[in-house]
């Protein structure tokens, strides 16, 4: 993808937008993945998984759909953002789960950041960059 223009990737297999954006958007070997959320992707309308733990694992599994279909994994994310509405609460549940997804020698920098609300009245939302393989 060197040196062409943005490409913007919508996925028939993850969540569907909530808002108006991509679930990905790729530039040159970057791929910059949208935030999600702990919604199904075979039932929008289908409450969200309570508590922060199933939420963080829904939210992976929704980063997951993207990644794929991109071709990539999380082997390839670099850096990584979390969004808690209940930080001091959550923080150490949400860890826990977010760690499964990462293996020791491969984690990507990260932010943690508590926020007012979120989407859907969301717990937790994460969004992700990831770097292509030359």
């Amino acid at each position: 993808m060197t040196g062409t223009g943005p490409v913007f990737h919508l996925f028939n297999q993850a969540p569907a937008p909530v808002a108006p954006y991509s679930h990905a958007v790729e530039i040159d070997d970057w791929c910059l993945i949208t935030g999600q959320l702990a919604t199904d992707p075979d039932d929008d309308a289908k409450p969200l998984p309570d508590g922060v733990e199933a939420q963080t694992r829904r939210t992976m599994e929704n980063l997951r759909l993207v990644l794929e279909g991109l071709g990539l994994d999380f082997s390839h994310v670099v850096s990584a953002r979390v969004f808690l509405t209940e930080f001091e609460r959550d923080y150490d549940a949400m860890n826990a789960v977010y760690a499964e997804y990462f293996g020791a020698e491969t984690r990507p920098a990260r932010t943690c950041i508590g926020v007012t609300g979120l989407a859907r009245k969301a717990l937790v939302e994460i969004d992700c960059m990831a770097l292509r393989p030359r």
